[in-house]
């Protein structure tokens, strides 16, 4: 598992670079966005993405040609032996790279959320929702985020986007405990056969990367900003 935190702020002249990358269909979902910050961080989310995969594969970023599964997630048209999964928050992106396994990575700023039990009573399982206010205030925030980008990986991994209910699966949210699924749909024993890491980015984001296989080696790459990105040889060779 090889994982790439991206920073999503550039100068104009690299943005028009990566904007040079995307598909005209790409292009056009960026400027739907109202704001002009979040058309800069999805084209360079997006920009990431295809030079990461060209460098994996060895061709160039803007031939790379993508479907998508009902739930909007992105695959290969070709080369569908290796897999990946994007998530994006604030200035910072996340790209996660495997072979022959459905990945999900998730990455999530961290900050103040002062509605956060109300969140966590709708959304999480009420186990996950009682562990987290059982916490001490000073670890309620940071818990509450793991929580958060460990179901939201696993989401991702299985493709079902907002369909799948959050509270159908428990997982460790306590920074003093390892991350791992408790259950899935009730069944320990289904919990077992998934794979869930805790990713160490930078103090204000949490990251989390789930896949249903035996445990890989997670090789997570140093924080690189765009500019850099267009420089550096094949991912493999750092």
């Amino acid at each position: 598992m090889h994982i790439w935190p991206v920073r999503t702020e550039a100068s104009s002249e690299v943005l028009e670079r990566f904007r040079l990358l995307l598909s005209s269909d790409e292009q056009e979902r960026a400027e739907r966005f109202h704001f002009d910050h979040l058309v800069r961080r999805f084209v360079l989310a997006r920009g990431a993405l295809r030079i990461l995969l060209g460098h994996y594969l060895d061709v160039s970023p803007i031939s790379l040609q993508f479907n998508y599964g009902a739930k909007g997630k992105p695959k290969l048209e070709t080369n569908r032996d290796l897999q990946f999964n994007a998530s994006h928050s604030e200035e910072l992106a996340l790209f996660a790279f495997t072979l022959g396994c459905e990945v999900g990575v998730d990455v999530e700023h961290v900050h103040s959320l002062p509605d956060m039990q109300a969140i966590a009573t709708r959304f999480f399982c009420a186990e996950e929702a009682a562990e987290l206010m059982s916490l001490p205030d000073d670890q309620r925030g940071k818990a509450f985020f793991l929580c958060w980008t460990r179901k939201e990986a696993y989401i991702k991994a299985i493709g079902d986007g907002l369909s799948a209910p959050l509270d159908d699966f428990r997982v460790t949210l306590n920074p003093a405990e390892a991350a791992r699924f408790v259950h899935i749909s009730g069944d320990a024993g289904a919990a077992a056969r998934w794979m869930l890491h805790n990713l160490e980015l930078d103090q204000s984001y949490a990251g989390a990367l789930a896949y249903r296989d035996a445990r890989r080696p997670v090789h997570l790459f140093p924080t690189i900003d765009p500019l850099e990105l267009l420089t550096v040889g094949s991912p493999s060779q750092r």
